[in-house]
Parts: C-alpha cells; sequence; structure tokens
C-alpha cells in the first residue's frame, strides 16, 4: 500500500512572496465617467472624476469638465446637469488624458516597484473604460495595461440578497454609503470607493487576502460550491501538488501548480471542464504538497497518479495505453508492428502515447521504406511457392515481397538499415523522402494526400525526437543540474533529490521508480518523468549549470529535421 504524509513537505510558515499581493498594499484608482450618450464610438466624455486610495485611505482626487466637442442631449442634461455651456470653456478629452494617466500612475508592466501597479475601479467597469480606451486610441496613446475591478461584479456575488439591483445609487442607500451618488464624476467615483472599500470587507469572509483573491472573486462566489473555498485558505502561492479528496481521504484528483493557491481556486470559477463539477461535489477536503519548484511538482505529480490512480484524472491509466513500434531485426525478413511491450530483441521506438501515433509513424516509414506489410510468418528456411502472387502493397510497387521471392536479401537488408535509422532517432533520410512525397502530391493539388504526409512525417519526427530526448538524458548518467538557486539531482532518467537556496534539504515525497535495465528501452510507467526532466533541459539548455557522471547532449533539436522546411 502507498501512504503518502503531507505532514513533512509543509512550511511552519509563508514568506511574503507567497503570501501574493496583500489589498492593504494595493493602489487602487476609482474611476467615474459621464458622457453625451452610452455609444463609446460616437458619443463622448463630459467629465471625469478619480479617486486614489491605498490601505482604506485617500491618496488624492482628480476632477475634470471636458469639452465633448459636439452637443449634449437634453435628457443628459437632466439627468447629470452638464450642459454645453458648462463645458464651453472645458479643456478637449486629448488635453486632459495626460494628467489623467499621471495621477493613475504605472499600471501592470509599467510598474517599476515590483508590485502589480495601481488596480482600475469602477461601477459597471465595461462602460466607462470603454470610452477610456476609444478615447486613448483617438488620441494615438497606447491603452492602459491594468488590473480592472468591477464593483458591479463584486456586488452580484457579495451583496445581491441585500439588495433589489446592483445600480450605484441603490447599493449606496441600501448600504448606507457615506457619499451618494448624483450623476457627477466625482460623487459616484467617491460613492464607488465607499463601496469597494465595504465589499472589501465582506470578501475577507471567503479567503480574499491577495489581489488575485479578488481578481477571481467575481466568478469564485457565485460557484454552487462557493462554500468549500475555506478548504483553500491554508494553500500557499507557491508551486507544489495538490490533491482533491472526497470521502474516506480517497484521493480524487492531483494537479500541479506554480501558484497553488490560485489554480485551486481557479477551480471554483473560470474551470469549466465537463468533470470539475461533480469532482468539487464529491471534494471533501484539498491536501497539498509543498515542493521546491515547477518541475520538482511536475514529476511529483506523475508519481501520485501512477500510484494512486485517482478518478478524476484521464491520464490517470495513460501509462497502460503506450506501446512501441518493434522492428523485428532478428527475423530473417524484419517487418514493422505495433506491441504493447518491448521484446528482448528487435528494435523498438516508444513508449507512444497511443496506438495511433504508434500507427503514423509505422505509415511515414512505410512511405520511405519497402519493407513487407503481410503479417505472414517467414521463418529462415522460407522458399516462396513458385508462382506465388505479390501481396497488394507489392503489387502497387510500395513495398518489398519477399512471399513472391521478388527481392533479394541484401536490397531488404537496405530497406531494414533505413527503417533503422528511423527508429532510432535519424529519421533524416526518411524525412526527405516524405517531404519530396508531399511536395510532389502538393503540385499536383493533391492536397488531403499531401496533409495526410505531412501528418505522419510531423509525428514520425515528433517521436524521434521524444527518443533523443529521452536517450541524451540517459547519457548524462548521474547529473547535478542547477539553474538560479534550484538544484535537481538526476540518475538514469530519474528525479532523485530537489533542492533550493533558502530552503531546507528534505528527500522527495514520492520515491523515483525503479531504474530501467541497462541498454533496455525505458519502461512506460517511467517515460513521463524523463520526458518532464528532458524537456526542462532542452528548453533551459543554455541557462543549466551541469556536472554529470555521462556526457551532456543538450540540446538535441539541432539534430532533428524541419517539418516547416517542407
Amino acid at each position: 500500500m502507498f501512504v503518502l504524509s503531507c505532514s513533512a513537505v509543509l512550511h511552519a510558515q509563508r514568506s511574503f512572496d507567497e503570501l501574493g499581493t496583500p489589498l492593504s498594499a494595493v493602489t487602487f484608482c476609482v474611476i467615474d465617467l459621464e458622457t453625451t450618450g452610452g455609444n463609446r464610438n460616437g458619443d463622448c466624455i463630459t467629465e471625469v472624476g478619480a479617486v486614489k486610495v491605498r490601505g482604506g485611505n485617500v491618496l488624492g482626487t482628480f476632477q475634470t469638465l471636458v469639452n465633448p466637442g459636439r452637443a449634449i442631449p437634453p435628457q443628459i442634461t437632466v439627468l447629470t446637469g452638464l450642459s454645453d455651456s458648462l463645458v464651453a470653456a472645458a479643456p478637449r478629452i486629448e488635453a486632459v488624458l495626460p494628467s489623467l494617466i499621471e495621477f493613475i500612475g504605472p499600471t501592470g508592466a509599467d510598474s517599476t516597484d515590483g508590485t502589480d501597479g495601481t488596480v482600475i475601479v469602477a461601477h459597471n467597469a465595461g462602460f466607462d473604460m470603454g470610452f477610456l480606451r476609444a478615447a486613448l486610441e483617438r488620441a494615438g496613446r497606447p491603452p492602459l495595461d491594468a488590473t480592472v475591478i468591477d464593483t458591479v461584479a463584486l456586488a452580484r456575488r457579495l451583496v445581491r440578497d441585500e439588495v433589489p439591483d446592483c445600480k450605484l445609487g441603490t447599493l449606496a442607500s441600501r448600504l448606507r454609503l457615506d457619499h451618494r451618488p448624483s450623476h457627477r464624476a466625482l460623487d459616484d467615483a467617491l460613492a464607488t470607493t465607499d463601496l469597494l472599500h465595504l465589499l472589501l470587507e465582506r470578501a475577507a469572509g471567503l479567503g480574499v487576502l491577495g489581489l488575485d483573491d479578488l481578481v477571481l472573486l467575481s466568478k469564485l462566489a457565485g460557484h454552487p460550491q462557493a462554500a468549500k473555498l475555506k478548504m483553500t485558505a491554508d494553500l500557499p502561492r507557491s508551486p507544489g501538488v495538490y490533491m482533491f479528496r472526497g470521502s474516506g481521504d480517497a484521493v480524487l484528483y492531483v494537479g500541479k501548480a506554480t501558484n497553488l493557491r490560485q489554480r485551486v481556486r481557479s477551480y471554483f470559477g473560470s474551470d469549466d471542464r465537463r468533470k470539475v463539477g461533480p469532482m468539487l461535489r464529491e471534494t471533501q477536503s484539498v491536501a497539498h504538497l509543498d515542493l521546491p519548484d515547477a518541475l520538482t511538482a511536475e514529476i511529483i505529480e506523475s508519481r501520485l497518479i501512477a500510484r494512486l490512480l485517482p478518478r478524476y484524472n484521464r491520464a490517470g491509466t495513460r501509462a497502460d495505453k503506450y506501446c512501441y513500434v518493434r522492428l523485428d531485426t532478428d527475423a530473417p525478413w524484419p517487418r514493422l508492428s505495433v506491441v504493447k511491450n518491448p521484446a528482448t530483441a528487435g528494435i523498438h521506438l516508444g513508449p507512444l502515447p497511443s496506438r495511433t501515433m504508434a500507427n503514423l509513424v509505422i505509415d511515414a516509414v512505410h512511405g520511405a521504406v519497402p519493407l513487407r506489410r503481410c503479417s505472414v510468418r517467414l521463418g529462415r528456411n522460407f522458399r516462396p511457392d513458385p508462382g506465388a502472387s505479390a501481396c497488394s502493397a507489392a503489387q502497387l510497387g510500395v513495398a518489398h515481397c519477399p512471399c513472391a521471392g521478388t527481392v533479394e536479401p541484401d536490397d531488404y537488408a537496405a530497406a531494414v538499415r533505413l527503417a533503422t535509422m528511423a527508429l532510432t532517432g535519424e529519421p533524416h533520410v526518411v524525412a526527405e523522402r516524405l517531404r519530396d512525397k508531399m511536395m510532389q502530391l502538393a503540385r499536383q493539388q493533391r492536397f488531403e494526400e499531401a496533409a495526410l504526409v505531412r501528418d505522419r512525417l510531423t509525428t514520425l519526427i515528433g517521436a524521434a525526437k521524444r527518443t533523443q530526448l529521452v536517450e541524451a538524458l540517459r547519457a548524462a548518467g548521474r547529473a547535478h543540474i542547477t539553474q538560479g538557486g534550484s538544484t535537481w539531482i538526476v540518475d538514469d532518467a530519474r528525479l532523485i533529490d530537489a533542492t533550493r537556496v533558502g530552503t531546507a534539504g528534505r528527500a522527495l515525497p514520492v520515491p523515483a521508480p525503479e531504474p530501467s535495465t541497462e541498454g533496455a528501452v525505458l519502461a512506460r510507467d517511467h517515460i513521463d518523468e524523463a520526458l518532464s526532466i528532458a524537456r526542462f533541459c532542452e528548453k533551459n539548455a543554455h541557462r543549466l549549470t551541469v556536472e554529470c557522471t555521462g556526457t551532456w547532449q543538450f540540446p538535441v533539436s539541432n539534430r532533428l529535421p524541419d517539418v516547416r522546411a517542407a
């Protein structure tokens, strides 16, 4: 029985980074616009109001009338009190925008202090931000790269049961806000600021402590299983593995994340996969393993899925579907076949994720190499019958036919050598022949056939890359791999240990699989881990510091043909 304990890998205290950006440290800029109508493309801004707050304190206010450059409709004048004469001497929006942008301050990627920058807040944000974006575009200015919070969406999730509707005036009256809206920009912005502070207080009851939680709240709080959000209260904002558990602590689902808290909470909002709803209904607790980095989390996830076989993991039984393409080189007339497990003799490519991929690889090789395609057993003493007819592939001229005695052993051996190259990670000759065939079909406007050849070629090269990645990792032997503050110890394509500067060294919570027999193809239950490590090494080859007992061969991509060259 496999027993997993999470307590040994939990940190006693989280770092500031793990807490995310606390809401008390976020700078909010509450904006309200008055306009000549509701069409952002045809109507114009008549007044801008803004309030800048942080930690519940007002940092400043911004207010100005704006000359829209067109007549204000009478109904708008009745609603807002703004008339043509009142805005006649006001600046145009093009002149107002620089001051407004300066007041808002750095946002998103423009922030230089390591924070998320100023977060924009509006009541019915789609209206105000739509007009602001249109004004920026007409003025030839770049759009604001800012996080936007809509107090309408928050109110619908947090106070909808207390009010008949979520209009700003209704909310201000029913919730007794200090400021009341008047359809004037600054008054409405001040009322929205009061509303924001009240909603933040309510949101704290759902475990909303950071900005990332607030951004997701409009979706989270309305979820049918929102009451279970309390299960996520102790999740850190750091890499690791999470486990949804049902009755009797049975593990329903295992996943990985670079930010555990954000990822798990997303299931209660944006994740609309068909199985998520039933899984959340069954969930009674959420456990996690706090791990040093994303790569380690990916490896531990793979190991847990293989050992626990959670019901809601589609990949839980993936290893059982893996198969190999085999070339039985010990036979007198070798042929390609798909096998579940590798034999002691012959050449094997894999494991591959499915029979579909394996058959595409075989079709690719057959498209360039005239190996026999019949399944007739041909022993060493086989002699073709006089007058035996050739198989259908041979009659079409795409395969040799030993059954009819139409091929010499030396010619067949040459075809076997090409097939061997394709299966051992050197598909260049085969790829060139397939590319030529694809281009010929395309010139003949036989595009569907050309696409089929392209798919086969792509699959063959993809399988060859899998092989080269894994073999390059195994060739390294025992390797100490370092990037930044993280160090991984890898042996025979298995992760043995992982550490990060500033954290106490500890054994991995799930042991590594048994090493593969030297010289043998990789076992089916080992391939996912090996590929994860190998792809990481390939992607970061030029940023890694490596000490190994074998040879370091990364990157390998430049040794493979490029399908796009076709």
